[in-house]
């Protein structure tokens, strides 16, 4: 029986703890990035709920105080969902659902969520379909609390825990049918890579919204699917390039993002394998947002996990179109110069500077500096060719003369 309150709007509120491994900062930042999900999601968020905490509340993820007061405005306001910037455990969850009479997400529910939208082709629904069953699975009790079987007692003994378990089981079931049909699906593709033979691979990696896709048809003339917003690819698509002379493959990937649900890592494998299995990668970088440097961070750390982290890597700093820095003013004598007042000059003589880093700026959009990303991309991607095909390096010498 659905409920009569059940979701009534899509507005939902975000809420996000102070800790001492979060500050303020930090919590705020990860706040806006949870309110673009909720937007790539197809919903609206209105208000925000901060706490200060050592850590995460054990039972209610924040203090009983802070819910009564997300509570007060959930129902004052007609709000349908309540989103938290963290993974909630299924105790959490129950806990939370007693005081909140509204439709409960985290952040990894999200992201599936957005994922399961985006998804197209066979391979990625089942990688998604697998990740939302493995998160269920330890959930599934808050879906039969309307039996109220599971306290035990007079007047509480009945099928409920048989209805759960048989559910379990069903889940259990369909993710062992998911899992080999991955399986299948990762042969299919280890051939397809066999089959490309011993072109060099070029993997375009980057945190979401960066601007892989647009890149990967401004350089491979082709059509991939681009938009502004989180997660616009999830299906790998890989193309033929030829720089000058020597001819590559292309492959766009997923977008990266900071707390990316362990599910997805472990469904998205035969995705993430065109990672592991590329030669060189194009780590490409919105530096016109201003945390693109934990950006940075949280995609190396990605690749460290799936062993891909020492990898010939160009550093792609994309969207110098849309860069903007603070100024100071001449007679401010007060204000300390900060990385937020930095130009792209200011930039390139920091750590990007770095005599063992190649890097280049550009717009893919505007298609600025494209000539000499094509150069730096030739350089690299000529270094590997030669070492693999040594006797063709007569026709580099011709064509370059």
């Amino acid at each position: 029986m659905i409920d009569a309150k059940e979701v009534t709007s899509e507005k939902a509120v975000l809420i996000g703890v102070i800790t001492q491994f979060q500050d303020e900062i930090q919590s705020e930042e990860y706040l806006d990035e949870l309110e673009f999900l909720t937007l790539t999601a197809g919903g609206k968020a209105v208000k925000r709920f901060t706490q200060k905490l050592e850590k995460p509340h054990p039972k209610t993820f924040i203090g009983a105080g802070k819910l009564e007061e997300v509570s007060a405005y959930i129902e004052s306001h007609n709000i349908g969902t309540a989103i938290f910037d963290d993974e909630l455990s299924p105790a959490q969850i129950r806990n939370i659902e007693k005081v909140l009479d509204c439709k409960i997400l985290d952040r990894t529910n999200l992201i599936l969520d957005i994922f399961a939208q985006r998804a197209q082709t066979s391979s990625a629904k089942t990688q998604v379909e697998l990740a939302q069953c493995q998160y269920l699975l330890p959930r599934l009790t808050r879906l039969w609390t309307h039996l109220d079987k599971q306290k035990g007692g007079i007047g509480m003994r009945g099928p409920g825990e048989t209805e759960i378990e048989t559910d379990r089981r069903i889940i259990r079931d369909k993710i062992t049918i998911l899992k080999k049909k991955l399986l299948t699906i990762d042969r299919q593709m280890a051939v397809q890579r066999k089959n490309r033979g011993k072109m060099v691979r070029v993997a375009l990696v980057g945190y979401t919204n960066v601007g892989k896709s647009t890149l990967m048809n401004l350089i491979s003339k082709s059509d991939v699917f681009a938009e502004n917003k989180l997660f616009a690819t999830l299906d790998t698509t890989v193309r033929k390039v030829v720089v000058k002379n020597i001819p590559f493959l292309l492959t766009d990937t997923v977008g990266f993002i900071r707390k990316l649900p362990t599910q997805l890592v472990e469904s998205f494998k035969s995705t993430l394998d065109e990672v592991r299995e590329a030669d060189l990668l194009l780590h490409v970088v919105d530096i016109s947002h201003p945390n693109f440097e934990d950006h940075i961070a949280s995609v190396n750390t990605i690749l460290d996990e799936i062993k891909s982290g020492d990898k010939p890597t160009i550093m792609v700093f994309n969207k110098i179109d849309a860069y903007a820095h603070e100024t100071i003013d001449e007679d401010d004598l007060v204000t300390e110069k900060t990385k937020a007042h930095y130009t792209l000059e200011d930039w390139q003589k920091t750590w990007m500077n770095d005599i063992e880093l190649t890097s280049v700026f550009m717009s893919a959009i505007n298609k600025e500096n494209v000539e000499e990303f094509k150069k730096i991309t030739y350089d690299e991607v000529k270094k590997i060719h030669i070492a693999r095909f040594p006797y063709n390096n007569f026709l580099y010498d011709e064509y370059e003369a």
